[in-house]
């Protein structure tokens, strides 16, 4: 593969491609059926659908780590055979990952070199170094190539991912959810660049998203997955967020959204004083929390990912311990060990719920049990449990809270991520809450499950729940929160109520301004 650093030549320019027919199937799963795209050449591309609507097979076939049973790929107007990436890198074609693909031990300048197909065996430094200023003199991005990756920030991690493709001369570019871990000023900037390069005709994109703002603000097209096919998709221009909200849930019925109920005068249910905590390295996450949640508040913690949320949310959950401070409940000290929790009635649904919130082995019946299996009626005399009592409460559940599974019996491994989560909050939601404490709860749900659980939430605060939601999708904290606290580097130093929210001023707290 021709890299910028060693040019050969003319460069390519954005690149056209299209899907003819694709379809791939999974032994009796349909999990793609007949899906025509066309991405037109120096346009940015977007690609809707909900969780399991077919985008992630979609794009590997387009990659070749998946062959498709039926249905081509044209690239320009030609059909190509793409057997392996590295059939679509020969093609122009490069994907940008949720996850970072980098060396954090190597500089930028190293990872570079090292992506492409065949690096000289001895480099020579000071002409690659050269090579990759001139490189960067001709890009949008800049990012330091000396320094170590693990000292750069989640943007510019992210910003390399994109240099890295354009680096290897990849002109058609599928960027997965490129703006999860980027700050909103820095969402804008990426994607104000890569629409600026689009429009030069020097790239093409395709980019699976969930975010209608950055959809509506910068693709020209949108295409829109459900259930394995294409259901719409057109001109952004001609499209509301409402058209393209109808044609990712189809006929699925929405909750509405919990009215929000007014309080006043609330007493301070949970107060966190001074809290510190150290990661698994011994390394300080958390550094001196201060914060208040009122009974019948929600308040937001938001952030980018890696300035101490988790470690957080673990202090709180009894998963870590602190170094320092204090945690208060009702003016009373409080430990987060399962004494205490039902005492002063704390509830939570942690992140990945399925590692951290539940035993994948056992039944949902068992796992909805953990809160009440040594109470009456599933406890009787002399400890013993009884089964009958645990899954007549879990078929109640599972019918209230919309839990699909096929029995009670069923390993709740083997549910959906949304129904894993609406199995764990029936059991923490199931009775009397004083206090809430959620982390990115909606993660990777789909529509419906996102409106289900963000109402169930609300329904809480409503009720007079103290609620603390750690989340990082920035839209979520808005749309629920009543006071907005900002995490970076450990620390709380930006609260503001959500009235006097503004989103540019949070996101400057979020990269530590």
């Amino acid at each position: 593969m021709t890299a910028f650093a060693e040019p050969t030549g003319t460069t390519r320019r954005a690149v056209e491609l299209e899907t003819v027919g694709m379809t791939k199937i999974f032994g009796s799963l349909v999990a793609l059926e007949d899906v025509s795209i066309h991405v037109k050449p120096g346009t940015l591309h977007a690609l809707l659908g909900e969780n399991g609507a077919g985008k992630s097979t979609l794009v590997k076939c387009i990659m070749g780590f998946y062959q498709p049973t039926r249905g081509s790929v044209m690239v320009g107007g030609k059909e190509v055979v793409i057997a392996t990436p590295r059939d679509a890198h020969a093609h122009g074609i490069g994907m940008v990952y949720q996850h970072f693909t980098l060396v954090p031990s190597l500089t930028a300048a190293e990872n570079l070199v090292i992506s492409r197909a065949h690096p000289p065996a001895v480099i020579d430094w000071k002409k690659e170094i050269a090579g990759l200023e001139a490189f960067l003199e001709r890009m949008p991005f800049k990012v330091p190539l000396t320094v170590p990756v693990s000292s750069l920030s989640a943007g510019e991690k992210q910003k390399l991912e994109i240099l890295k493709q354009l680096y290897l001369d990849q002109r058609f570019l599928i960027l997965d959810e490129p703006t999860s871990v980027l700050t909103p000023g820095e969402a804008d900037e990426v994607l104000g660049l890569l629409r600026g390069m689009t429009q030069a005709g020097d790239l093409t994109i395709l980019m699976i998203s969930h975010k209608f703002r950055e959809v509506m603000a910068y693709a020209d097209d949108v295409t829109v997955l459900r259930r394995g096919q294409k259901v719409g998709g057109g001109a952004v221009s001609a499209l509301s967020v409402d058209e393209m909200s109808r044609m990712m849930i189809g006929d699925t019925k929405i909750r509405e959204r919990a009215a929000r109920k007014a309080f006043t005068g609330q007493k301070v249910t949970l107060e966190l004083a001074g809290v510190c905590a150290e990661d698994d390295g011994g390394m300080p996450a958390v550094d001196a929390v201060n914060l208040k949640v009122h009974a019948g508040e929600i308040v937001g913690v938001a952030g980018v990912s890696g300035n101490g949320q988790s470690t957080l949310i673990e202090v709180l959950s009894g998963q870590r311990d602190m170094t320092e401070g204090q945690l208060f409940i009702d003016g009373e000290n409080f430990e987060p060990v399962r004494q205490q929790m039902a005492k002063f009635k704390v509830f939570g649904l942690p992140e990945e719920p399925l590692k951290n919130a539940a035993v994948p082995r056992m039944t949902v019946a068992e796992n909805i049990a953990f809160r009440s299996f040594d109470e009456p009626p599933i406890a009787r005399r002399f400890g013993f449990m009884s089964p009958k009592p645990m899954r007549k409460r879990a078929r109640e559940l599972i019918a209230a809270y919309r839990i699909k599974t096929p029995s009670t019996e069923e390993p709740i491994e083997n549910l959906s991520g949304g129904n894993v989560q609406r199995a764990i909050l029936a059991r923490e939601l199931s009775g009397q809450v004083d206090v809430l404490i959620v982390a990115n709860p909606c993660f990777g749900l789909d529509f419906a499950s996102v409106s289900e659980i963000r109402s169930q939430i609300m329904d809480q605060r409503n009720r007079g729940a103290a609620v603390l939601l750690v989340s990082e999708d920035l839209d979520e904290v808005l749309e629920l929160s009543d006071r907005v606290a900002v995490m970076s580097g450990g620390g709380i130093h930006y609260v503001v109520p959500i009235a006097e929210a503004d989103r540019n001023s949070i996101g400057k707290a979020m990269a530590g301004h």
